[in-house]
């Protein structure tokens, strides 16, 4: 039976860190099916996994040296095969994350360029430095200095937009677009029935030029050929199986790209991610700051998107969270007197808009930032160069610590808080050392406790994941905002057919009011986060703090 994506809600898993079956430190691919059971009880419709192809693993698997072999570290293909086979006798698809963007420098088709093939040489971007010996252009990697790296054997750069052990594909060459297909083909063939392609849209590069007022972006970000490249692909590979879904992540997008990237006829992909909502504590494009969040920056953003994708027949992905960033709980929440409120308001604002939700390991249960305190506790190799960065730049070590403590991708990195025992319950043994730490706060923040308490965040999410299969209107219905200028207020109608339903939030940890003209009295209120609902009196609306309320006219 083919399942809807936009009655589906998504479930990410991040291997290395979900359980660890073998009591090595790495969670793998047995340890998943495991915890199998656990994620039907929650009732999502896709598991979304990060990379567990053979990689060094410099970046975490993103570093991919081989598509078609697994990482000896996460199990073998007998192991992908179980896992696909028993995650549908639970009616759950499988969703695998594909890097195409680059490679590893291990990769065969690098090896086979450093040997000097021209057929591989034209499967990178190598390019001669200026006549001062400078790199190509002045282009900075996303994970700190140049974007180029210098080959004495060649007298010649090549281009890696993120860690130097990752090679950018030049998918100009046809060649390369025609491997591209066999690798996606081979996976449908295994029955993998979801794709999220990382970092898609950097696909196509445009002129190779100096950019005198940034690091490079806007000469490969929506490149020219794009839309073409994504259109190939679909028609090629994923677009001929009607069941599949896919997932862009499109990095520093525009929406009017999204329209095409995600529109309902166009071809491309299913829906996007995009990541604007998630600079609002930024400065500009520069995340390693410390910078309190623009609330209001943020409601504009997510509206604007919601409404502009709605009017162009286009798809959300819906996320707060993943391997990527931060814990939304900590980040937006309130890791103390009021986490279980502000989660599950959090779970509330992001699951019932237009699109499709995506629930990244432990954020169901409300897992929080690492609160690491010495750079020898991280892994991650952007946390690891900025720390040294920021100093560089004259910052002192305590307020690097801090700046990595709330931005770093590792916040989301540590392992799955499953019950009280040593380490989590994410390995099996006491005398096993995770690769990255536990998070202390497992004692109280763990599945196995909230799996029994009604009260919990578990089981919020779970009533979200319900409804949107049960309503209607939440996968099929019109999204209105509401009071966009509030200071502290996150509100939306939404509209399907003859049914309405009434979001409202208060974002902050204080008591607010609202007020709000509108007639409750057809409405029920179908979900909150408190018990004490107090029903709006003279169209002013009183919220406790976090509080949140869905109101549904039938």
């Amino acid at each position: 039976m083919k399942t809807d994506f936009r009655k589906s809600t998504v479930y990410q898993i991040y291997p290395k860190s979900f359980c660890d079956s073998n009591q090595d430190g790495v969670g793998d691919l047995r340890g998943i099916i495991s915890k199998l059971d656990y994620i039907k009880e929650l009732g999502v419709d896709y598991i979304w996994m990060t990379p567990f192809f053979v990689s060094p693993q410099n970046d975490n698997g993103y570093d991919v040296e081989d598509y078609y072999q697994i990482d000896s570290r996460y199990g073998t293909m007998q192991d992908v095969e179980e896992l696909i086979e028993e995650a549908d006798k639970r009616n759950i698809k499988l969703m695998f994350d594909m890097v195409f963007n680059h490679v590893s420098t291990r990769h065969e088709w690098f090896q086979k360029a450093m040997e000097g093939d021209p057929y591989y040489k034209d499967f990178f971007f190598f390019r001669k430095g200026k006549e001062n010996g400078e790199p190509p252009t002045n282009w900075e990697s996303k994970f700190g200095g140049s974007a180029w790296e210098y080959l004495e054997k060649f007298d010649e750069y090549y281009l890696h937009l993120f860690d130097v052990t990752q090679a950018d594909l030049n998918w100009d060459n046809e060649n390369v677009r025609r491997e591209i297909q066999k690798i996606v083909k081979f996976w449908m063939d295994k029955g993998v029935k979801g794709f999220r392609f990382d970092v898609i849209n950097l696909i196509s590069k445009g002129a190779f030029e100096d950019d005198t007022l940034g690091d490079g972006r806007k000469y490969y970000t929506d490149g020219p050929n794009i839309h073409k490249y994504l259109k190939e692909l679909h028609d090629m590979t994923f677009g001929t199986d009607a069941e599949i879904v896919t997932v862009g992540e499109m990095s520093s997008t525009s929406i009017e790209n999204c329209y095409d990237y995600a529109g309902e006829k166009t071809g491309e992909l299913s829906m996007v991610f995009s990541f604007h909502h998630l600079k609002v504590d930024f400065m500009g494009n520069e995340k390693w700051v410390l910078v309190p969040a623009d609330f209001r920056k943020l409601k504009h953003i997510l509206f604007e998107w919601q409404t502009k994708m709605e009017a162009h027949h286009a798809w959300n992905a819906l996320f707060w969270c993943n391997h990527d960033q931060p814990r939304v709980v900590s980040r937006f929440g309130d890791e103390g007197k009021y986490w279980k409120e502000s989660a599950k308001m959090l779970a509330t604002m992001i699951h019932l808009m237009r699109g499709t939700p995506y629930i990244y390991q432990g954020e169901e249960i409300g897992m929080t930032n690492a609160g690491f305190t010495d750079i020898s506790q991280y892994r991650d190799v952007e946390s690891l160069n900025h720390f040294r960065i920021l100093q560089e730049k004259g910052l002192t070590k305590s307020d690097a610590y801090r700046i990595l403590q709330i931005h770093s991708r590792d916040n989301s990195r540590t392992p799955m808080q499953w019950d009280t025992s040593a380490h989590a319950g994410f390995t099996g043994s006491e005398k096993t050392q995770p690769w990255i730490s536990v998070n202390p706060n497992y004692t109280h923040i763990n599945a196995a406790q909230q799996m029994e308490e009604e009260d919990s965040i578990f089981c919020y999410y779970k009533k979200l994941v319900a409804l949107r299969k049960e309503l209607d209107i939440i996968a099929y219905g019109s999204i209105e905002p509401l009071d966009i200028s509030h200071p502290c207020i996150f509100a939306y109608k939404r509209t399907y057919e003859e049914q309405e339903m009434l979001v409202v939030a208060n974002f902050y940890g204080r008591d607010c009011e609202w007020k709000y003209k509108t007639e409750l009295k057809d409405f029920q209120c179908i979900l909150s986060n408190y018990k004490n609902i107090r029903k709006p009196e003279n169209n002013i609306w009183k919220l406790q703090p976090y509080e949140t309320q869905v109101w549904y006219k039938i």
